[in-house]
């Protein structure tokens, strides 16, 4: 069977950081990459960045899908859909039905009035995946994006060994393979924290041909895991530093070479690939079936994950060359401004779990009038602006959340030190260490510069600690790819008849601007996404395939 999702040929290879020169490029057919296409280590370099950068991020280049786009990459649309369904943010454009999927089954308002939806998103949803509803289907756009991704790196790990370096062709090699194999492991997490079942490829390619053999998400979660080991065997097996350095500073696009973004070291690399595989184990499991195990494999990972002085992973537009626009390239930039004219709006539950006095609310966010959503959802009504950090109306005191001037807003591409030391705060608060946990808690907040009081040995009621917990994730981690992976492991995604929905909301009368604070919602939204039709139509599951459907 061909398949033309999961094995993308490379597309054109760019130059992204302003430091590249053309003269770099030493490849005759980008797209049909061979051993001489890539026998050199400029050429090799280049494949390298290109298939993350251009291929992962800015892969899809079927017309009948693009031409619906809202954005301009993959960070504009698949963390969308994600906080969407979180109720970070909200739309009422119906491009690539944005305005549907986190409309909730229904919502009880303070005076006991219910308003329903007469087309549940779960329902929408699946009617919508279908090669034959282009630009429809929530569940195409992240597994095309990642599965192009995938593929590229495959290319590059393909060529990488016979490939000439000018020295240190060793270290330099492990460096390439570490990078790759890093985003294999971004890949399979993604997949395997999303999707009911996906697929395990590790060869390149350039024919379309695939496997049908399914697999669970948890074993999509393992090969993540296996392919961040393998990127730690490559990262330990580097023996000169400064070649390794040198082949980091080329992959990582000079814009991106600031702020917490940079040249990482191999320990730093290493940090970075234990938070996310801590990670793994805590966004794939429902809060209530972790175990005494799970908690402690996360404290273990995260007491060697990323720390306040780590560089990371991030993404910034740049002026030429780049890979993300300032101004559509992000869901940040997208809600950034007037809610009459931005195509998100902040939600007013988001707004409801920052602390009282938190600077980062204040710095952030501006009262505006009522933005009545009458295009969107009952619940999509808001009474906050997104302030752009770059604007006149600057008046931070703490970390800023989003910018359209060109190159100042970062965007957090994989984990982050705010994330790994909330895992440890989590962990520690569930084993019963609340003190402990909630000083994880404080120092995000500190590092943050929320300017609030300290929790720690204040709150000692275990409940009241993990709600610090919670709240802090929602605000503390915004617009960094988790809130949909909480909200489904804290249950308030599910169905109300199991225990789902979320109490005391604040919600904004979509009819007159009422603003209720007591308001009940029943999201029952799917919680693991079904295959795409796309992939599943032109490739059917083998007869040992695991289930592509999820049965809820």
């Amino acid at each position: 069977m061909k398949n033309k999702l999961s094995y993308i040929i490379f597309a054109s290879i760019i130059l992204l950081g302003a430091s590249c020169k053309k003269s770099e490029l030493d490849v005759k057919n980008p797209n049909n990459p061979s051993p001489t296409d890539a026998s050199t280590e400029s050429g090799i370099k280049s494949l390298a960045v290109g298939a993350v950068y251009q291929n992962g991020f800015n892969g899809i280049s079927d017309s009948r899908y693009t031409g619906s786009f809202l954005g301009g990459s993959y960070f504009f649309l698949a963390p969308a859909y994600h906080d969407l369904m979180a109720d970070v943010v909200s739309a009422e454009a119906a491009n690539n039905i944005t305005n549907q999927i986190g409309v909730p089954d229904y919502v009880i308002m303070d005076d006991l009035s219910k308003i329903t939806n007469s087309a549940p998103a779960k329902g929408v949803v699946r009617i919508n995946n279908s090669r034959t509803k282009a630009g429809l289907s929530m569940f195409y756009f992240e597994w095309a994006w990642m599965y192009y991704l995938n593929n590229a790196c495959n290319g590059v790990l393909s060529l990488v060994d016979a490939t000439s370096f000018t020295a240190d062709a060793d270290s330099k090699k492990n460096a390439i393979k570490a990078w790759c194999y890093f985003w294999k492991g971004f890949v399979y997490s993604h997949i395997g924290s999303i999707y009911y079942a996906g697929l395990i490829k590790d060869d390149y390619k350039a024919d379309l041909s695939t496997s049908n053999e399914y697999k669970s998400s948890t074993d999509m979660i393992a090969a993540s895991n296996a392919n961040y080991d393998k990127a730690i065997a490559a990262l330990n097996a580097v023996t000169n530093a400064g070649s390794f350095s040198s082949i980091m500073g080329f992959l990582i696009p000079s814009q991106c070479q600031v702020g917490k973004g940079g040249i990482l070291t191999t320990t730093m690399f290493i940090h970075n690939i234990n938070t996310m595989k801590a990670r793994n184990i805590l966004v794939n499991k429902r809060v209530k079936d972790m175990t005494a195990a799970d908690w402690n494999n996360i404290l273990t990972l995260t007491a060697n994950g990323i720390t306040s002085t780590d560089l990371v992973f991030t993404a910034r537009s740049a002026a030429t060359n780049g890979f993300m626009s300032a101004t559509t390239g992000s869901v940040a930039s997208l809600t950034t401004g007037n809610p009459a004219s931005t195509t998100y709006k902040i939600s007013e539950r988001l707004i409801q779990d920052y602390p009282a006095g938190d600077k980062r609310l204040s710095g952030n966010y501006i009262l505006t009038p009522t933005y009545l959503n009458q295009k969107g959802g009952f619940t999509y009504s808001t009474r906050y602006r997104l302030l752009d950090s770059g604007g006149v109306s600057k008046t931070y005191s703490s970390a800023s959340l989003t910018s359209k001037v060109v190159g100042q807003y970062e965007l957090y591409i994989a984990g982050s030190y705010e994330e790994n030391e909330l895992m440890k705060a989590e962990a520690n608060i569930k084993l019963g260490n609340i003190a402990v946990g909630l000083a994880s808690v404080d120092l995000v907040r500190t590092y943050q510069g929320a300017g609030i009081a300290a929790v720690s040995g204040v709150v000692t009621d275990p409940a009241l600690a993990y709600e610090e917990l919670r709240k802090e994730r929602r605000v503390g981690l915004l617009f960094r790819d988790v809130a949909l992976y909480d909200a489904r492991r804290w249950g308030v995604i599910d169905d109300v008849s199991v225990g789902g929905g979320r109490s005391n909301c604040v919600v904004v009368n979509y009819t007159n601007g009422a603003v209720n604070t007591k308001a009940f919602i029943n999201y029952n939204f799917v919680d693991y996404w079904d295959v795409p039709d796309d992939e599943t139509s032109l490739n059917p599951p083998s007869a040992t395939s695991a289930p592509v459907k999820n049965p809820k």
